[in-house]
């Protein structure tokens, strides 16, 4: 595989690990959401996906972010009797996002970017040595 190719391959591993990052950060704004009505659902967790796919001009498959898929767990339950979204018994659904699997999301999110970043960097530093080579 060329340089360019892995460049490309890599800037769309940026933008795949970019867009995972916004689906985190929309997890981590929404933990402590509630219904807007009694016995109403919270905001449901998002799962980022990936999927590959052939850039026919490059002639390689390369990622992008698929659709994100919610996550199915059960809401926490949590007693706060004057809340306007509380049920009955005085619980209100809290959102299915837990703040650690979050931050370690974001983590691993954050080093495959850096990876691929990493990538086009030293893609661009040989590029640049073979240029100085070839004007010799």
């Amino acid at each position: 595989m060329d340089l360019l190719k892995s460049m490309m391959v890599a800037a769309s591993g940026l933008k795949a690990q970019s867009g995972r990052m916004r689906i985190i950060a929309e997890n981590i704004a929404n933990a402590d959401s509630t219904a807007t009505k009694p016995g109403g659902d919270p905001y449901r967790r998002k799962i980022p996906t990936f999927q590959d796919s052939l850039d026919r001009s490059l002639g390689t498959e390369t990622v992008q972010l698929g659709r994100p898929v919610l996550d199915n767990s059960d809401f926490q339950m949590k007693y706060m009797p004057g809340h306007p979204a509380a049920d009955a018994n005085g619980y209100v659904k809290m959102p299915n996002v837990n703040g650690l699997v979050e931050a370690m999301d974001m983590k691993e999110a954050q080093r495959s970017y850096e990876a691929n970043l990493n990538l086009i960097q030293a893609s661009r530093r040989m590029i640049s040595q073979t240029i100085d080579i070839l004007k010799r």
